[in-house]
C-alpha cells in the first residue's frame, strides 16, 4: 500500500497532537509530535537553569545542544510512542504551565529548530508518517502529500488548556492559560524562522465547534482520499 507523509500544523491547544495520533494508528502509520521536542528542549533549559534575563538569545542552551538527545519511545500499553530526553520519559512533564510559558521563547532559537527539522526530517524519510506541529507543512515537509491546519478561537483553545491543566491537577486561573495562549500565538506568528502560517496548499479546519470525533473523521476522509490519489 502506498504510504504517503501527512503535515499537520496549527496554533497551540488545537488538540493537533491528539487527531495526528488518532491518524496515524488508524492508518497504522509512525507518529511524531515535533512540539513535545522543543517542550523536551525546553525542560532540559529549565531543569539546568539556563534562563536568563541577560540571555535573550539562550546562548547557554545552543552550547548545550550536543548533550541534549531526544527520540520517540513506543509504548504497547498506551498504543503510542512518548517523548525521551537523554533517555528519560518526560511525556507528562513536559505538558507543564511551566515549560507552557517558556517553549515559544526557546522555539524562536534559530539553532535549536535547525537541530530539530533535520532530526524531524530523519524521522521521515520513508514516509509512512504523521508529524504536527508550527512549520511541518511549510518547513520540514513542504512536499507532503498531505497538509492539514487547524484552528480555533483563542478562548475557545484555553478553555481546553484550562480543563486540561485542572485534570492534571495543576493549579492554574483560566486568565493565565488565555494569556499563555494569546503570547504563544503571537510569537509563533511573529518568529524570524520557520514562523506558524498555513501552507498555501493545506487545508483548514476550523475544530472551535467540532466534536473530537468529528475532527477525525475529517480528517481519516482527507488521508484516505489523498492515499488513494497516489496510487
Amino acid at each position: 500500500m502506498t504510504k504517503i507523509t501527512i503535515a499537520i500544523d496549527g496554533f497551540s491547544s488545537t488538540g493537533k497532537s491528539t487527531v495526528a495520533r488518532q491518524l496515524a494508528n488508524a492508518l497504522e502509520y509512525i507518529y511524531v509530535d515535533s512540539g513535545a521536542m522543543y517542550r523536551a528542549v525546553t525542560l532540559y533549559a529549565i531543569h539546568n537553569e539556563l534562563f536568563y534575563e541577560e540571555d535573550p538569545g539562550l546562548e547557554r542552551l545552543v552550547a548545550h545542544l550536543p548533550e541534549i538527545h531526544l527520540g520517540f519511545v513506543f509504548d504497547p500499553r498506551l498504543g503510542y510512542s512518548e517523548i525521551h530526553l537523554n533517555g528519560e520519559n518526560v511525556e507528562k512533564e513536559i505538558r507543564s504551565m511551566e515549560v507552557s510559558e517558556r517553549v515559544s521563547q526557546v522555539a524562536v532559537v534559530r539553532e535549536i529548530r535547525e537541530k530539530l527539522v533535520e532530526l524531524q526530517r530523519s524521522m521521515g524519510k520513508d514516509k509512512g508518517i504523521v508529524m504536527d506541529g508550527r512549520d511541518i507543512g511549510t518547513v520540514v515537509f513542504p512536499d507532503a502529500e498531505l497538509k492539514i491546519f487547524i484552528t480555533a478561537s483563542p478562548d475557545v483553545r484555553a478553555k481546553r488548556r484550562y480543563k486540561e491543566l485542572l485534570g492534571r491537577g495543576e493549579q492554574v486561573v483560566f486568565e493565565q492559560v488565555l494569556k499563555n495562549i494569546r503570547e504563544r500565538d503571537y510569537i509563533d506568528s511573529h518568529r524570524e524562522f520557520s514562523p506558524l502560517k498555513k501552507a498555501e496548499d493545506a487545508v483548514e479546519i476550523d475544530n472551535g465547534e467540532m466534536s473530537p470525533e468529528q475532527q477525525f473523521e475529517k480528517v481519516l476522509h482527507l488521508a484516505k482520499e489523498t492515499i488513494e490519489q497516489s496510487l
